[in-house]
């Protein structure tokens, strides 16, 4: 697990720090087998698995770990492979006290930012660790998060509910948690001395200092193990002692416009000069129509026509990536993730290939996904049929989204 002299070299001169908080004791884990970040998962201690993740990744530097008191030896033990790369510092009593502690390991370095994360967070992957830096400025942090899927409840003082809490625009918040280091270190700094100790996570202390925190998108699978079950069942996913069948889910939608007058048609968000325009919902663009469609049915949210039924006035007209980011809003509050959307268009004419880079740029900002996800193919229908006839244009879509969990038995 030691990188090479070279590697090391590389790495220390980076300016994104990492502090590891694992100093709790985790006691709604149960103490059976001690803390819940040295219990066993897959064969290696849970702080081994978070570890491995920050010491590999190629923007880290320096890595300093808040461990108790008491767990010297467990943590030498589950950190032996790392040679020189992690700083381990005493903890304090809480968890904010065990992150200042951490970060003052780290002021004589003084980091451009640092990212700050529960130890007990071994699922972490490359992809949040990239977003939470690139969500991080001069003065803004960065938090990952994933909005709220379940229905919220109030409760009332008799243990009845109170009422429903709207879940518009909340978000769980996940780790690490990235911020421009001297700001971050000096809202510590000042909370201690101001005898602040109520704080649940870094992102609250820089909301109480006043520095901006930019939402970023976390993963499902970036749980904080708290739970003796939530530790039963990692290790049962990492050991491979039960299948898991990943939820993966795949939709498809289809679409059909007729021509009419016109100077240009809309497709893909591209609007492409034709001698003719398409009739229909909207501006008519019968790819984002399909794919709206595609992406509703992987989670059973209806069709288009459900959301924006083409008898409502105000959708006459309406650009159609609207629809597009409304479906894929719906499949990230219930906790999906966007693999990949494929768009075949049936036409004779306009020509597609020449604007293809401009649709799947346009398409992969509207799903929030990388262009290497999203595919835009044509064919005629070789002068068959309403299509062959150039009376119209069909579009096929598909579109895969990876839920949380797994498929049922």
């Amino acid at each position: 697990m030691t990188n090479t002299p070279l590697q090391q070299a590389v790495k220390a001169s980076r300016e994104y720090a990492a502090v590891i908080v694992a100093a709790g004791r985790g006691e709604r884990a149960g103490q059976g087998e001690g803390p819940k970040q040295y219990r066993r998962i897959g064969g290696k201690a849970v702080i081994w698995h978070t570890l491995k993740v920050f010491a590999e990744h190629p923007r880290i530097g320096r890595i300093v770990i808040a461990i108790h008191p008491d767990d010297t030896e467990l943590y030498e033990k589950a950190a032996a492979n790392f040679g020189n790369q992690i700083i381990p510092v005493v903890g304090g009593a809480t968890r904010q006290d065990s992150t200042r502690l951490a970060l003052l390991a780290l002021a004589t370095h003084r980091p451009h930012a640092v990212l700050i994360h529960d130890g007990v967070r071994p699922f972490v992957d490359t992809g949040v660790i990239d977003r939470t830096i690139d969500g991080i400025a001069d003065n803004c942090g960065s938090l990952p998060s994933l909005p709220v899927s379940d229905t919220l409840k109030q409760e009332a003082y008799d243990k009845t509910v109170a009422h429903t809490v709207p879940r518009a625009g909340l978000h769980s918040a996940q780790t690490p948690q990235g911020f421009p280091f001297a700001p971050i270190f000096e809202a510590h700094q000042r909370a201690f001395e101001a005898g602040r100790s109520d704080f649940t996570d870094d992102s609250a202390i820089a909301e109480w200092a006043k520095i901006p925190v930019r939402l970023v998108l976390g993963s499902p699978d970036n749980v904080k193990l708290t739970w003796a079950r939530d530790i039963a069942m990692a290790d049962e996913r990492l050991s491979g002692s039960t299948p898991f069948f990943p939820d993966v889910r795949t939709g498809n939608g289809y679409d059909v416009h007729s021509f009419e007058d016109g100077d240009h048609v809309t497709l893909c968000g591209v609007a492409i000069p034709h001698d003719k325009k398409l009739n229909g919902h909207s501006d008519a663009d019968v790819a984002l129509h399909a794919l709206t469609d595609a992406l509703l049915a992987t989670c059973g949210a209806g069709d288009i026509g459900t959301h924006f039924p083409p008898s409502d006035p105000q959708w006459k007209g309406a650009s159609s990536h609207i629809f597009v980011e409304h479906a894929a809003r719906i499949v990230r509050e219930r906790g999906g993730r966007i693999a990949n959307a494929d768009i075949t268009l049936i036409c004779e004419a306009p020509r597609v290939g020449p604007h293809r880079a401009e649709m799947t740029a346009k398409l992969a900002a509207m799903l929030r996904v990388s262009d290497d996800r999203v595919s835009v193919k044509a064919t005629t229908n070789e002068k068959l049929g309403f299509v062959g006839r150039s009376e119209g244009i069909a579009a096929i879509a598909t579109a895969s989204v990876i839920y949380p969990g797994e498929l049922p038995e």
